[in-house]
């Protein structure tokens, strides 16, 4: 759930109004009195307070106090989330949770009962319960949460215990920084005083990542409708001062076309955006959007190839401040932190997202037309030529999020055949829309379609439903057009004339790949014999050969294998449609088949030299930048 801020009443604002002569006890008692109780309340109301330090740093572990006044008579349950924004699978975080302890006002123990894994039930109290716990904390990405001598680096549902019942009260979380470190705390949350910090809600503390490191910030100024926003982005790494610089110019760039796309940027609390990017070896490369910031991570620093691979994940998640933060998903909301959080219109918020990733590096002149048209091609063959178009939709394929994303599971899954990344179908999908609606009269594309989108659901966070992006296609470019493009790709798995559609903007897409075989499987080296190392595809050879996953490929044609061929140039000497025999071990017992190459049926995409005015000017309007 992404709340909106709601800021505190301010006391000295009051104090001026009661004593001005336009609102006074004299002039109108009833409003002043009702005021001054609605407000009173407001001051009065309980907050639950944390702390958190990292005294033992080098060993992952963080020491957490929290403390929640004011209790009914009632049992106190605390939990551990089970989720976590920007995510929909299961992460339990509770395992990482220890030493648990709970006391009174008067700092007497009280008895902890757990009723499941991921809660601690607490009776006899007086009104008031401190707990205090330690976390171990060792992956660094949006997900989990890692303390050690480089950094502490917090997601919040990942590192701290929350009260049922209580997730309206106001939240004041202290953070104690390393010192002797030179740690500073950058974060989307609301700065109280020194190290304290605060949050409306349960809801707004979830959504707020927190970075504490001895880190660089570079910010600058960005006006949208009237209002002044800062972009902050603050980088831990082991970077030089210069080459941040030189990374901070892109991100402007990235930040200056993402808001022509929208119009406007969003309104932030505070009226800051936040990036918090931390590029060292010792975290898992993601990224992970929220309302106000996003937590960047990666292996790369600049210097290491950040400074281009590095790239893309901001533009992927700024566009998110629009797309997911504030064009929201009605199956997402209210976000559960017990359960997983399962939404049919992932193709759009993280496909469509997607496609826009790379085409606003290319506007933006940090990539290629080329480099972001030849790009285009492994997403294509990974949609078009996937047998998993025959067993679910973009919709269903959504469904399938809480299943894959940074999901566990021991059991084999047969992904390669049933299942097709949202990301990917809904860029491929996003592409499609953008070329057909510039094919239409009257200069529509899907930059105008997003932005009505935003005008409408997100502008005002009305979470929307598909059947809401429909009626706004239908409105954007009209009723068939909306109906055929919804019913063929969206509710149905048809693929789209990409060939007609590329070649209005000059851009070549052929199967040129044809003359060449498609084994269907990976083939990888292990103890010095040839393993089937993936599920077959279906429809391809070695999946028609009756082969599977751990068949161990002793010979072709009677010959067997060089244990050092190189693979590539080992299967040119065969064509499609060309028949061989292969002996294999499965279970250690040896078996033979006969295989029959198909064709690689990759698509290749790149861009024509033409000098047709019309063509040229989609082409521009497609790709260049946005003034």
């Amino acid at each position: 759930m992404r709340p909106v801020r709601f800021l505190k009443p301010d006391r000295s604002q009051f104090e001026k109004c009661i004593n001005c002569n336009k609102f006074t006890m004299k002039s109108n008692p009833y409003i002043f009195l009702l005021f001054y109780c609605f407000t009173y309340l407001t001051w009065s109301q309980a907050i639950n307070s944390y702390s958190i330090s990292f005294e033992n740093a080098e060993h992952h572990e963080a020491f957490i106090t929290a403390e929640f006044t004011e209790l009914e008579n009632a049992i106190l349950e605390l939990r551990m989330s089970r989720t976590s924004p920007g995510r929909y699978a299961l992460h339990e975080f509770a395992k990482n949770v220890y030493e648990v302890r709970a006391y009174n006002s008067k700092g007497v123990l009280l008895p902890i009962t757990r009723p499941n894994l991921h809660q601690w039930n607490i009776a006899d109290h007086d009104g008031t319960v401190k707990v205090t716990y330690t976390l171990f904390a060792n992956r660094g990405d949006g997900t989990y949460s890692q303390v050690d001598l480089s950094h502490a680096h917090l997601n919040i549902p990942a590192t701290f215990i929350y009260a049922k019942g209580l997730e309206e009260r106001e939240i004041n979380i202290t953070f104690q920084p390393r010192k002797d470190l030179n740690w500073k705390i950058a974060t989307q949350l609301e700065h109280v005083d020194n190290h304290t910090y605060s949050a409306p809600n349960l809801d707004y503390f979830m959504d707020s990542p927190v970075e504490i490191s001895d880190h660089s910030i570079r910010i600058f100024d960005i006006s949208s409708n009237d209002i002044n926003t800062q972009i902050k982005f603050v980088l831990h790494s082991t970077d030089t001062e210069q080459l941040f610089d030189t990374y901070f110019e892109k991100v402007k760039k990235i930040v200056e076309q993402e808001k022509m796309i929208y119009g406007e940027l969003p309104v932030f609390d505070y009226g800051i955006y936040t990036f918090l990017a931390c590029y060292l070896p010792n975290v898992s490369g993601d990224g992970m959007e929220h309302r106000n910031s996003t937590i960047l991570t990666s292996t790369l620093s600049l210097a290491q190839g950040g400074m281009k691979r590095n790239i893309g994940t901001v533009s992927h998640e700024f566009f998110h401040a629009w797309n997911v933060e504030r064009l929201r998903p009605k199956s997402l909301e209210p976000f559960d932190f017990e359960e997983t959080n399962m939404s049919g219109e992932l193709w759009f918020a993280e496909g469509f997202t997607s496609y826009y990733t790379n085409l606003v590096l290319c506007r933006a002149g940090l990539i290629s037309q080329n480099e972001y048209i030849g790009g285009l091609a492994s997403d294509l063959n990974a949609v078009w030529n996937s047998p998993g178009r025959n067993f679910f939709n973009p919709v269903e394929m959504s469904y399938q999020a809480p299943f894959v994303d940074a999901a566990q599971s021991i059991d084999p899954v047969n992904r390669e055949n049933t299942f097709i990344s949202y990301y990917t179908y809904g860029k491929v999908l996003g592409l499609a829309l953008d070329l057909s609606l510039r094919n239409l009269k009257d200069d529509k594309n899907l930059d105008g379609y997003m932005k009505m989108v935003w005008q409408i659901f997100g502008k005002n966070e009305k979470p929307y439903r598909i059947t809401d992006l429909q009626e706004v296609l239908k409105k954007y470019a009209g009723k068939e057009f909306s109906e055929d493009f919804f019913s063929k790709y969206i509710y149905s798995s048809d693929m789209p004339d990409y060939k007609t559609l590329f070649a209005m903007v000059g851009v070549r897409y052929e199967q040129s790949d044809l003359k060449n075989i498609f084994f269907g499987a990976e083939l990888t080296k292990n103890r010095n014999q040839w393993v089937i190392g993936s599920n077959p595809i279906k429809g391809a050879s070695a999946y028609d050969a009756g082969l599977n996953i751990g068949d161990i490929i002793v010979a072709i044609n009677d010959t067997l294998l060089p244990k050092n061929m190189n693979k590539s140039k080992y299967f040119e000497q065969f064509n499609p449609n060309q028949k061989i025999k292969i002996i294999y071990l499965r279970n250690k017992e040896q078996k033979e088949t006969y295989l029959t190459f198909t064709s690689n049926k990759s698509y290749t995409i790149s861009l024509e030299e033409t000098k047709n005015k019309k063509i040229l000017e989609k082409r521009i309007s497609w790709l260049e930048a946005r003034y």
